[in-house]
């Protein structure tokens, strides 16, 4: 073994002696009598892919073969697909930590690196968090590779362009950029491309590290981009002129730019004839009203403006009440804190008994409460109904940040009565009109108004009228029916 080759091996023990699952393996190359050695991870490399053909190819070579040269061997010897070399030690220990197999040969005084990471991802399956009657059964898995092919996959398509980053200072990941070309707006690529190389941190497990580091207003409730594990409403988005980001290790695609209408749709609503679409729509539309504001409606009537609830209901409310010790808005935050936890213990409880105990322990509280006299029955059918409102909405974020807002509202109302209310809701309004998310507006297309953008807003319009793009994109195809 010559110097050259003991010098790299030597620094190259030295370097992953702190990692006992990295195996160094010296071989003889065949009949040539050549020393050289190949690098691994146990565990993290294919071991099948590096004994048929790296090992296997190398250990049976002819005598005829010497000397050796680098592009004798990464052309006529390896029979693998990717290979590459590596200029120093230091990005060679790096590429073999992450699966990739180094070959050192005497004489050559390059690094092969051969791309032999095992795959193990799980199979393809339904998106649990984003379920639909009708539509795809497929959602992203934990594989970037996998999740690029199933966007590929929808179509003939050579203006689909994935542009792959490394995120992450010291645990390095794969990130992808995709986009349309030719619809996109180049300059919402730049942007979102810078936004992602100013991420300096160590580590990013999860797509929503990226989400809250590249979002615009980190103090506002409600999501700027969106997250969603179904490669057909990434697909979607693309064709409307947005970007996605894919992270490898996670099944959470993001979308961005985002407006808060895209939360309330869901990909059925187009599935469906445009009838069926807009009255589910306009559905989740009135639910959300609902979820927002139906606890700080009851507090304020029952605290400023009974006189504004019809008689016999209010007969019957004050009825109910009577024995209850606390106020409306103390009998509202002990059942809304009550819901909450329960939603959150059947979330985190093993599934064959989260959903039950959720219901049930639902039932038994309610009950339990409004026989003790803690709670009026009133009370209880408003915050089902407003825990069955927040369900039907189909982005988890966006009930969230509802659900956050819901107590705002409800000290509001319990402040001012309706005059809270109201005053909360234009806030709300305020705020949203105010926010962007990459340059488009957060309340588009209801503010600034876009009567075009109205075909597929509150309602979804026939496929046939919508032959444009959103007009808030400023893509560079607006059209997307060619034919009138």
């Amino acid at each position: 073994m010559s110097s050259q080759l003991n010098d790299k091996l030597f620094e190259m023990r030295e370097r992953t002696s702190f990692h006992s699952d990295v195996c160094i393996r010296e071989i003889t190359l065949g009949a040539t009598e050549i020393k050289g050695a190949i690098v691994f991870v146990n565990g993290l490399a294919d071991r099948d892919l590096i004994d048929l053909h790296i090992l296997k190819a190398l250990m049976t070579l002819s005598q005829d073969c010497s000397p050796l040269t680098k592009s004798y061997v990464m052309e006529r010897v390896l029979t693998i697909s990717q290979l590459s070399e590596v200029p120093n030690i230091e990005e060679t220990v790096a590429k073999v930590l992450m699966g990739a197999t180094a070959i050192l040969i005497d004489g050559i005084p390059e690094i092969l690196l051969a791309g032999t990471t095992k795959n193990k991802s799980r199979s393809i399956e339904e998106p649990i968090s984003e379920a639909l009657v009708r539509g795809p059964r497929m959602g992203f898995n934990e594989c970037l590779s996998d999740n690029t092919a199933m966007l590929r996959r929808h179509g003939e398509n050579d203006s689909m362009v994935f542009t792959t980053m490394q995120v992450g200072s010291r645990a390095k990941k794969d990130l992808v950029i995709a986009y349309m070309k030719g619809i996109a707006e180049p300059e919402l690529v730049e942007e979102v491309e810078a936004r992602i190389r100013k991420i300096n941190i160590d580590n990013l497990p999860e797509s929503g590290y990226v989400e809250q580091l590249i979002e615009d207003d980190f103090l506002s409730p409600f999501p700027q981009i969106q997250s969603t594990e179904r490669p057909d409403r990434v697909i979607g988005a693309m064709m409307e002129g947005r970007v996605a980001i894919l992270l490898d290790g996670t099944p959470f695609a993001l979308i961005a730019p985002v407006t808060f209408s895209m939360l309330l749709q869901s990909p059925e609503d187009y599935y469906e004839r445009w009838l069926a679409g807009s009255l589910l729509r306009l559905l989740r539309f009135f639910a959300a009203m609902i979820a927002l504001l139906t606890p700080a409606m009851y507090i304020s009537f029952i605290s400023f403006h009974p006189g504004l609830i019809p008689t016999k209901l209010a007969i019957s409310i004050v009825g109910s009440r009577i024995g209850v010790p606390f106020s409306s808005l103390i009998e509202a935050l002990i059942m809304e804190v009550a819901i909450e936890i329960l939603r959150e213990a059947g979330l985190r409880l093993p599934k064959p008994i989260g959903p039950a105990m959720g219901i049930v322990g639902g039932l038994i509280i309610g009950e339990a409460a409004v026989q003790a006299g803690i709670v009026s029955p009133i009370l209880v059918i408003v915050v089902a109904v407003t825990a069955i409102s927040s369900f039907s909405i189909p982005q988890y974020s966006a009930g969230i940040a509802l659900r956050m807002l819901r107590f705002a509202a409800m000290f509001c109302a319990a402040a001012f009565g309706l005059y809270g209310v109201v005053l909360f809701v234009l806030l709300l309004s305020a705020h949203v009109c105010r926010i962007k998310s990459f340059g488009v507006p957060y309340a588009s297309p209801g503010a600034p108004y876009r009567l075009g953008d109205w075909k597929d807003f509150f309602v979804r319009a026939p496929i046939f009228m919508m032959r444009k793009r959103p007009e808030m994109m400023h893509q560079q195809s607006k059209r997307r029916q060619k034919n009138e």
